[in-house]
């Protein structure tokens, strides 16, 4: 039994991919997040920063919270500010998928749309200028030291102990980067011949949840020291590779899965032993009112 819900971010399994490669000496696995409560590997991020915002004094119950997010950031902050009984308001472009907007309603945040011509960045600045007027607090995703640690806390520690001590490489979409951060500063930490790679969209892509930002909104977070490689998808290859991990592996997923899935494939067929970890974001079920599965 949990106490509470907070305790099942986390620990999520790691299943070995059946079809989608069997190249004899190399395995693939995907790191399912989808399985946080939240619905996504972002429920760690979004807990260890309002806990930790807490735990300091940041912020407290009379707090108002406010962030941009393009989907499922929102929706885990929503989760757990309820939890811990905070306001927050959530940002986001108006082409959001419905079942993220009513999610975010659901766990009891107020959610605000702007312009799809704008995307996430125009997101971000109402969220700041919002900031400024001195009525909110901004977790800041994209800047907070406590996105990262959770993944050096959690992920990194989980995924050495799950191949006992065996990954030789991780493969991570890039968004808040956050993930492959901390991720990475942990198993170079174990062992610094691990391969760390991140996946980007191609310059003509949109693949909700990976970006290539534009300088100014390059997340402050980000190390580029810390990632070894770096692989592009085209939005067509990470369609197609969400509709496969379903369809053979059974794993529901966004696109952004299939985009990691798509280089870490690539990776893996390029090796002649080793063995690859791939992170899953989120859960298909979040993109079912979007052409994705089609």
């Amino acid at each position: 039994m949990n106490d509470s819900i907070l305790n099942l971010v986390g620990n999520t399994p790691l299943v070995k991919a059946q079809r989608i490669i069997t190249k004899p000496g190399v395995e693939l696995y995907f790191k399912l997040e989808g399985q946080n409560p939240g619905g996504s590997v972002k429920d760690r991020a979004a807990y260890n920063m309002i806990k930790s915002a807490l735990d300091r004094g940041d912020i407290d119950k009379n707090t108002k919270l406010i962030e941009a997010t393009s989907g499922n950031t929102g929706i885990a902050l929503a989760m757990i500010a309820g939890i811990f009984g905070l306001d927050i308001e959530l940002v986001m472009p108006e082409n959001s998928t419905i079942e993220r907007v009513q999610t975010m309603k659901a766990y009891g945040a107020k959610v605000i749309l702007t312009s799809a011509d704008d995307g996430i960045e125009g997101s971000r600045d109402y969220a700041e200028d919002k900031m400024k007027s001195g009525d909110y607090f901004m977790l800041n995703q994209f800047g907070n030291d406590d996105n990262w640690k959770a993944h050096y806390q959690t992920t990194g520690p989980e995924i050495w102990n799950d191949t006992d001590h065996k990954i030789t490489h991780f493969v991570s979409s890039m968004g808040t980067t956050g993930t492959i951060m901390g991720t990475s500063t942990y198993m170079k930490e174990k062992n610094k011949n691990i391969q760390i790679v991140g996946v980007q969209p191609t310059d003509d892509s949109r693949i909700p949840g990976i970006r290539k930002w534009p300088e100014a909104y390059l997340p402050k977070i980000f190390d580029p020291r810390k990632v070894d490689r770096t692989l592009e998808v085209s939005e067509k290859e990470a369609v197609i590779m969400t509709r496969r991990l379903a369809e053979e592996e059974g794993i529901f997923a966004g696109m952004s899965s299939g985009g990691a899935a798509v280089a870490a494939v690539r990776l893996c067929n390029e090796l002649e032993s080793g063995l690859v970890v791939s992170i899953v974001c989120d859960r298909g079920d979040r993109y079912l009112s979007s052409d994705l599965f089609e």
